[in-house]
């Protein structure tokens, strides 16, 4: 059955704690044994502050999410300061998550074990009484005990008083042992069987891999037979009490089965019907829409918008579905001052179609001047309160540097970038996606019809500009990490900066409405600049809706990015096909490459002519590579199948670890709808006659380590999933269910005269008549009958998947 989790969104906040001295620290992000993300490193704190979010689709039988804050060190290892490990049972217990301060435990070597163990046990009797075989098999992606990043490992088997041990296989994450161990049963109540696994030691004490363990019901009765993952001694937890700091997070965990697409086909109908009557929108109070609208609120009310865009984008009515929303806002607003100024559905589903369908726009008009703030690193303060005039003595002034000095310079320097960003902005209209401009276009239609009175001229203008300016280039300038313009978060001055290109543009977008009022009079320098900039921007909104076109009526759900675009783009390390004596560093060579949904190509630099490609449609998985194959970092590979059927494997090295998981991420996306993807790869390299992983000699044995292709990062470009869209709507939908039954079919049936009594008040007071009400009551029955189906389906569904349960609790 198709599913996934998303894990949406961790913020991860401060860590304090009462550590002495100083640290660097950053997070590490862990799905099991996968690292997802890596914050960025704060410089000399204790008290961090990192704001990072990530959304990770993750397969349903993940176990545990894991965070690692460590201590950056420019010499030698980083050092661990401790860690929170969240269970999948824990995230979901809660529907609206965690969110909350979490005290750091320390990490106990023998409680990190990962990985998974082969067994086939058999429980026979003979003349001398009873006997257990344990074929111990192999194991995979064991965790690497040995400063080579491997570990020595065997296995020792313990039923009632007896013990035996396997072989021990040197240097591998993935033994393969093949080896039955024969134990008798001794006199007294029956044993469990426990198999442990351990790294073998010449010095020192042996390190220990993992366990599992089988009561004596289970062996007689189903003996084992499979993949089973190794855990960790049982043991309580050790609370640090908060000595080691604290993180505060904010998970959330959105698990749901998918059904094959027809069973959506009535809701997706009856959401596309909601939109294409915009004439009954202000009235419509029984459709989906309408009930969602009442219903959320909050984080929901922005995932729940995200969804909704992507749905309504598959079907060629994005245009139509926000018309449907914003009519009904305009409609409900009687002062112009505060239109579009909530977080309703309306706004954030704005909001979210911009980023969707505008992002490659955003970075084509922000990232010059973006970039060049963040390499410049000029100091610009306006503000007296905050001026630094010792920081001022740097800037080369002569003399003891004074207020006056550094408003100047930094006037100065505002409207250097500010002017750029300005004439980007006015000179853009070419560039913003049409589907963009119908949707303002419409927008500003509706806005002047609600408020025509020439005292509101502006309110059409401010409507658009209030979600172009203050939702969309405003937040991307303040934060460029959230919105993919930079790879990390900006340093304090740097931020304090965008703080102030942000204001100002959000000045100019609010058309100088509030210029010169409020406590920030300390701006007042930049307003001959800026009410220069609004004239400007006032011509730009009137022809960006002066546009021509309609919206394509329908069709089949589509990606967000032509196949032909470029998605994700930079310079990697791409090692030679089979280097002949060449050493490790030196076969990898520096190359520029583009990725689409149709290749990934590559060539020496951006502007080379002559491209190499790799057919996504021809790439079986994408995974990452043991640092002890090349000995280098951050590698992944691309396994590929050409028309004959021959694989090939593509090496690429990133710079670091986000680098990795990024490309990782968006590579296995665009190879998603790809056929015969790979159950198992090898995580190594095949050198010297032998995998590195797992040391077999055969370069064609099967692979021995379990792919990843369902662990991605969530991001703007995600492929259209209308089938998951509608999942998630339906889910939504239930929590109004009772409501909409008492609101439209129970209250009426119960008492005619109360029908009588609404018709009249609905008259009196102008709202919908009785033949309105007629058709609000039929359309909730229709709804509560479509998702009435649904649930029979869910439940058909899972009584197939429970008969269906494989014995073993691992695929192979």
């Amino acid at each position: 059955m198709p599913g996934s989790c998303i894990l949406w969104p961790p913020f991860l906040l401060p860590v304090l704690g009462p550590r002495s001295g100083s640290s660097d620290p950053y997070c590490i992000v862990k799905v099991d044994d996968e690292v997802v993300a890596r914050t960025a490193t704060i410089w000399r704190s204790l008290s961090p502050f990192w704001g990072e979010e990530y959304t990770v689709h993750l397969p349903l039988d993940f176990h545990h999410l894991a965070f690692y804050v460590l201590d950056e060190d420019t010499v030698g290892h980083d050092d661990i300061i401790g860690k929170i490990s969240l269970s999948r049972e824990a995230i979901a217990a809660d529907p609206r998550g965690i969110d909350s301060w979490i005290n750091l435990s320390r990490v106990d070597p023998d409680a990190e074990v990962q990985g998974e163990i082969c067994l086939a046990v058999q429980l026979l009797e003979d003349v001398r009484g009873r006997c257990l075989h344990c074929h111990v098999l192999k194991a995979r992606d064991l965790a690497p005990r040995d400063i080579s990043g491997t570990s020595d490992p065997f296995a020792r088997v313990f039923w009632g008083s007896q013990s035996l041990e396997t072989s021990t296989i040197k240097k591998t994450r993935f033994p393969h042992w093949d080896e039955v161990l024969e134990l008798r049963e001794m006199p007294g109540p029956p044993s469990p069987l426990r198999v442990e696994l351990w790294d073998w030691d010449m010095v020192g004490k042996n390190d220990f891999l993992g366990m599992v363990e089988f009561p004596p019901k289970v062996l007689q009765q189903n003996p084992p037979n499979g993949w089973f993952r190794l855990l960790p001694f049982p043991r309580a937890e050790e609370d640090s009490g908060g000595n080691l700091g604290a993180l505060r997070l904010k998970v959330r965990l959105v698990e749901d089965r998918v059904l094959p697409s027809e069973y959506y086909q009535p809701l997706m109908k009856l959401l596309a019907e909601s939109v294409l009557s915009p004439a009954e929108a202000e009235e419509d109070a029984a459709s989906p829409l309408a009930v969602l609208e009442e219903l959320t609120s909050g984080d929901c009310r922005q995932d729940l918008a995200t969804k909704l865009v992507k749905l309504f984008l598959g079907q060629g009515l994005a245009g139509r579905f926000l018309d449907y929303l914003t009519r009904r806002e305009v409609a409900r607003t009687t002062d112009p001052n505060t239109l579009f100024r909530s977080n309703s559905l309306a706004s954030k589903s704005m909001e979210q179609f911009m980023k969707l369908v505008g992002m490659p726009y955003l970075h084509e008009v922000l990232k010059p001047v973006i970039n060049r703030v963040f390499e410049e690193k000029k100091y610009m303060e306006l503000d007296p309160g905050k001026m630094d005039l010792g920081r001022t003595r740097r800037i080369s002034f002569k003399g003891t540097p004074s207020e006056e000095h550094v408003r100047e310079a930094s006037l100065g320097l505002l409207t250097g970038y500010l002017g750029p960003i300005v004439d980007a902005i006015v000179g853009s209209v070419g560039r913003c996606p049409t589907a963009m401009r119908l949707t303002f276009k419409q927008l500003h239609r509706c806005v002047e019809e609600r408020f025509p009175q020439a005292e509101h001229k502006d309110v059409k203008r401010l409507a658009v500009s209030g979600f172009l300016f203050l939702r969309f280039f405003a937040p991307a300038i303040l934060t460029p990490k959230l919105f993919d313009l930079r790879d990390q978060h900006a340093d304090p001055q740097t931020g304090r900066s965008l703080l102030l290109l942000a204001k100002a543009v959000q000045s100019i977008g609010n058309l100088g409405q509030q210029l010169g009022q409020g406590k920030e009079m300390w701006m007042a320098p930049l307003h001959p600049f800026l009410l220069q900039s609004i004239s400007r921007v006032r011509d730009f909104l009137d022809q960006l809706v002066d546009v021509d076109g309609e919206e394509e009526a329908g069709g089949p759900a589509r990606a967000l990015v032509p196949p032909s675009v470029t998605v994700r783009e930079g310079y990697l390390l791409k090692r030679k096909e089979e280097p002949a004596s060449l050493a490790t560093r030196f076969a990898f060579k520096k190359r520029y490459f583009w990725l689409s949904g149709e290749t990934l190509s590559y060539s020496k630099s951006p502007e080379w002519q002559t491209r190499s490609s790799i057919p996504v449609s021809h790439i079986r998985a994408v995974e990452r590579v043991d640092e002890g194959a090349f000995q280098l970092p951050h590698v992944m590979q691309v396994v590929t199948e050409d028309g004959a059927g021959t694989r090939h494997t593509t090496y690429l090295q990133c710079k670091n670890v986000n680098e990795l998981n990024q490309w990782l991420s968006a590579l296995r996306k665009a190879s998603a709808p790809n056929p015969d993807k790979l159950a198992a790869c090898h995580p190594g390299a095949f050198r010297s006659a032998r995998w590195t992983c797992c040391l077999q000699t055969e370069r064609s044995a099967a692979g021995c380590s379990r792919t990843h292709s369902a662990v991605t990062l969530g991001d703007w470009s995600d492929p259209l999933d209308p089938d998951a869209e509608t999942q998630m709507v339906y889910r939504q939908l239930l929590l109004g269910r009772d409501q909409l039954r008492m609101k439209f079919l129970e209250g009426f049936s119960m008492d005619p005269s109360l029908e009588a009594d609404t018709r009249k008040g609905s008259r009196a007071t102008g709202g919908a008549g009785p033949d309105a009400q007629a058709r609000h009551r039929e359309a909730a029955a229709h709804l509560l009958e479509v998702l009435a189906d649904l649930d029979r389906a869910h439940a058909e569904f899972q009584q197939q998947e429970q008969e269906q349960a494989a014995l073993g609790p691992l695929r192979p």
